[in-house]
């Protein structure tokens, strides 16, 4: 991900939605070195942010509803969210979230594609987006998990328009000659009942640290360190209450 601060059509924050706020602060600030800010006003419900020195990087929010699962929500930025809104619904994705004003800080929706992914989106006001990208601890990659790549391709490239580079071992999106994300065909490395998602990847220092680091404070190795031809060492976890993220060394996505 080359793209360094917030840009239209192109990944800008990530919030972690679980089951056990107290627990995802515990394991993401000693993981990362994070500091953790909460939200004391009662109606943003526990609302946390997570900072690297001043700038903000990620947050966390308790689910809420039974319905909603654990995971990691990546958001794109959106200079318009009730038009990327419609643009969605016409290209054939749904609008679970209708466009909504957050304070002063900027208006939001929660969106799925035609296979019910789900991401969001954030038309900034007074809140940017991440303070800094793709540098150590912070959002480095987002990568799509589907089993309908060619209908995501027509998805995305329509409501976003990404560009859409596809080798033989992986599928790149991008956003003016920046490649800031990828997708994983699920096929059968899945089981059935896994729906498809979003994941966030964080660039890190050291991955083989790091990933030593997270099984020591007790996220699941899904996929160990691993060096990937033409690409960057990553590895993937899955936190105690089920959000999957990856981390991959910093400066050498893509």
């Amino acid at each position: 991900m080359k793209i360094t601060s917030p840009t239209v059509n192109a990944p800008c924050w990530v919030e972690l939605g679980t089951s056990d706020p107290e627990a995802a602060r515990t394991l993401y600030r000693e993981l990362f070195g994070w500091r953790a800010e909460s939200d004391p006003r009662e109606e943003v419900g526990g609302y946390t942010r997570f900072f690297v020195g001043d700038a903000p990087v990620a947050a966390i929010s308790p689910i809420s509803s039974p319905k909603q699962r654990t995971a990691w929500l990546v958001c794109f930025a959106s200079a318009d969210a009730d038009a990327t809104a419609a643009a969605v619904a016409t290209a054939g994705g749904k609008v679970l979230k209708e466009p909504t004003d957050l304070r002063d800080e900027g208006r939001f929706a929660v969106l799925a594609d035609p296979s019910e992914a789900v991401f969001t989106i954030w038309q900034a006001n007074a809140f940017k987006g991440a303070g800094l990208l793709n540098e150590p601890v912070s959002l480095g990659w987002v990568e799509l998990a589907t089993r309908d790549t060619a209908g995501a391709k027509e998805f995305y490239s329509r409501v976003f328009g990404w560009s859409v580079t596809v080798s033989e071992m992986y599928t790149q999106w991008g956003l003016a000659g920046d490649d800031f994300g990828g997708m994983l065909d699920m096929a059968e490395q899945f089981p059935p009942d896994v729906p498809p998602y979003w994941m966030p990847y964080f660039a890190v220092a050291d991955v083989d640290l790091t990933a030593e680091r997270a099984a020591g404070l007790g996220a699941t190795v899904m996929l160990p360190p691993t060096d990937v031809p033409g690409g960057p060492r990553l590895a993937v976890f899955q936190d105690a209450q089920g959000a999957r993220f990856g981390i991959h060394t910093a400066g050498a996505e893509g």
